[in-house]
């Protein structure tokens, strides 16, 4: 499958070929790779779903602001026939649950071309996105359990993504650049990074991680597509906000293509420019620069603010000759059980062996991040005398083995006992190296610190002899198991280090088993593994009420106009106009839009803006036991002179559960000259 003589498949998107064919003529030097290029929906639920990150009950989606979007590349070598693929989605968490069924599903589509050894999942840790699609219990208690629909919209939109990049192999060539970025992130944990050693706080003399790195993708010399790193939390939207964003990241990826490449999301089709805002060690870096957490409205400014920043910084590199990249691609997939790991002298740094333990969550992990949302009240960071108290008389007792493994830690929650009777975390974890000529990512399943990131990216650099800018980490791939701090951090116990589920000694076995995978790369051979975590999709629990029926309100037929626009608006001012509408879950319309913004072009009403647009808002309401009010809002942007309407597409739901689709339209409207 991987021969040479499978290039000429490649290119037109075929993957199996029974007989055997020719070798064709290798590429051009100045195009030695085959690069594909997809993008889909992923968006999932938008109402009476809990909201995913900021872990409060009370953020129940209502609506949207734009949607989640997965983007694959797909990097083949043609002389090796080796290739590796790079998603990046717009979502909270890739946990382990969607990694297993993504796979799945390629395998079933491609058999072993695309499997866990060359496929790197990542998200970009949204904190808007819906939740309930993970397969362990703690992620899923904000949202009363499992949400089929939105697993099969992420999931689906991911694979749908791989596809379309599939399809779209051709010859490219691929430059790495490096440049700063310096106003898009802040330390949130400066007390516990200050502990660190001085040769990693002066590698970040002002206690952030500023490097950009982009990998651009060019064909015959144009740009077709970039990956962008940056480490900053995807936190720019409150915990306030109701409505479903890709908040900064992806309103970078979202300027870049709709408005600066005029990228047509509803189309059919692979667009001219795909692009990418992806994670690192994003864990102590947070955008809110004033280390006070956004609020509604404030948090689209902000978003805005910190996402084109990240464009710019990006874009700006488009012009930098950087490192062309050559010499094929590889990857490494190790699973490791977290909770049982013995790390070696080399990496404990004490000169004696230590071992990680059962997962335990810390009181300062339930005390959250307070510069981007507090969590659960009586809790802090660093010591909680009054939680140890209560929690070591009253409801358990941690045994002397895991108190001395999780030290300094106070453990709030003694996670791993409960996994014996119920999944509530993953413990067996994959973790990942993938190749790209001289570009390292290192996939991590959760949120890696700044000096924790340096440490991992070090510890690779040296055993492929690599520049350590060019080895990232990627972080939240593949799986979750919450933040990786260093052990000097971890002895602060702030919130990072609270949420360093399996003891003081995570990072060193995180260290010990990237430094298999790179010595494993560097030599030509498998890497050792520890069994794959089981398939846990038949153990799943849903509390979530269906969507019993809907009804318009009285007098009124759905897609009616309840309140219709004004008759004029000026750049700037917001049109809104309400709908009898009903539940949006009744068809996720993925791939397709709720609304659209309708302008007169002489001969027919032609759409400029959807529900994947940053200008445009979705909001649902429940009006008594079956009736809902959409509001869909609409930012006038400067230079739109014309006629416009408003148009609502839904589906309603009747009780014996047959679905209609309706649409409603406003009265037209005016923007002057």
């Amino acid at each position: 499958m991987r021969a040479p003589a499978l290039a000429a498949a490649l290119l037109t998107g075929a993957c199996l070929i029974a007989a055997p064919t020719p070798a064709p003529a290798a590429p051009a030097s100045a195009e030695p790779y085959l690069v594909g290029r997809g993008i889909a929906d992923a968006t999932g639920e938008i109402a009476e779903v809990g909201m995913m990150g900021y872990g409060r009950t009370d953020q129940q989606a209502q609506g949207l602001h734009n949607r989640l979007r997965s983007r694959a590349f797909v990097i083949a070598d043609p002389a090796s026939g080796e290739r590796v693929v790079l998603v990046v989605v717009d979502s909270p968490m890739i946990f382990g649950s969607v990694h297993q069924a993504v796979l799945r599903r390629l395998a079933e589509r491609y058999g072993d071309l695309y499997t866990e050894q060359n496929v790197l999942l990542t998200g970009t840790h949204t904190h808007a996105g819906p939740g309930g699609y993970s397969h362990h219990l703690l992620y899923n208690l904000t949202t009363l359990g499992f949400h089929e629909k939105t697993f099969d919209a992420i999931t689906d939109g991911i694979v749908e993504s791989i596809e379309r990049a599939h399809g779209d192999l051709a010859p490219a060539s691929l430059t790495l650049t490096h440049s700063e970025l310096t106003d898009a992130s802040v330390n949130r944990s400066r007390a516990a990074f200050d502990r660190n050693p001085a040769e990693d706080r002066e590698f970040f003399p002002a206690a952030i991680d500023p490097q950009t790195s982009l990998l651009r993708i060019e064909r015959d010399g144009r740009a077709v597509g970039a990956v962008n790193w940056f480490a900053t939390h995807n936190t720019s939207m409150s915990g306030d906000n109701r409505l479903i964003s890709a908040d900064n990241k992806g309103y970078a990826a979202y300027h870049w293509e709709r408005e600066v490449e005029h990228v047509d999301y509803l189309a059919d089709t692979t667009p001219d420019f795909v692009s990418a805002f992806a994670q690192t060690n994003a864990g102590d870096m947070s955008p809110n620069l004033d280390l006070t957490p956004p609020t509604t409205p404030e948090d689209f400014a902000r978003t805005k603010e910190i996402g084109q920043r990240q464009y710019e910084a990006a874009a700006g590199q488009l012009a930098r000759d950087g490192a062309a990249l050559s010499g094929g691609v590889d990857s490494r997939l190790t699973y490791v059980d977290m909770s049982d790991v013995d790390v070696r002298p080399e990496f404990t740094g004490d000169g004696e062996h230590h071992r990680t333990c059962d997962p335990a969550v810390g009181a300062a992990m339930a005390a959250g991040s307070t510069e981007d949302g507090p969590a659960f009240p009586l809790f802090a960071e660093g010591e909680n005398p009054l939680w140890d108290t209560v929690s070591h008389s009253v409801l358990y007792t941690a045994s002397p083995e895991l108190k001395q493994c999780q030290a300094p830690k106070g453990i709030a929650v003694p996670i791993g006992a409960m996994n014996a009777v119920y999944p509530w975390v993953q413990e067996t974890v994959p973790v990942q190296l993938v190749r790209v000529g001289g570009l390292y990512l290192i996939g991590v399943p959760g949120e890696v610190t700044i000096a924790a990131g340096l440490r991992l990216r070090r510890t690779v650099a040296d055993i492929v002899g690599a520049d350590v800018r060019d080895v990232l980490v990627a972080g939240y791939s593949n799986a979750y198991f919450h933040y990786v701090t260093t052990p000097e951090e971890y002895d602060a116990q702030h919130y990072e280090g609270g949420s360093t589920l399996f003891g003081r000694w995570q990072l060193p076995a995180l260290q010990q088993t990237a430094s298999g995978l790179a010595e494993a790369m560097r030599d030509g051979r498998p890497a050792p593994s520890d069994p794959a975590p089981a398939d846990l999709s038949g153990r799943q629990l849903s509390l979530q009420p269906p969507i019993v029926a809907d009804a318009p309100p009285l007098g009124r037929r759905f897609g009616d106009v309840l309140t219709q626009p004004l008759a004029s608006y000026g750049p700037g001012e917001r049109v809104e106009v309400v709908f009898a509408g009903a539940h949006p879950g009744n068809d996720l319309r993925r791939g397709g839009t709720y609304l659209e913004v309708q302008r007169w072009n002489g001969n027919r009403w032609v759409r400029v803006a959807d529900d994947g647009d940053w200008s445009t808002t979705l909001r649902w309401t429940r009006h008594g036991i079956a009736a809902s009010h959409v509001t869909i809002g609409w930012e006038v942007p400067p230079g739109s002179e014309g006629t416009y309407r408003i148009s609502y597409h839904g589906e309603a739901r009747n009780l014996i559960g047959g679905i209609r689709s309706f649409t409603g339209a406003s009265k037209q409207f005016s923007v002057p000259g």
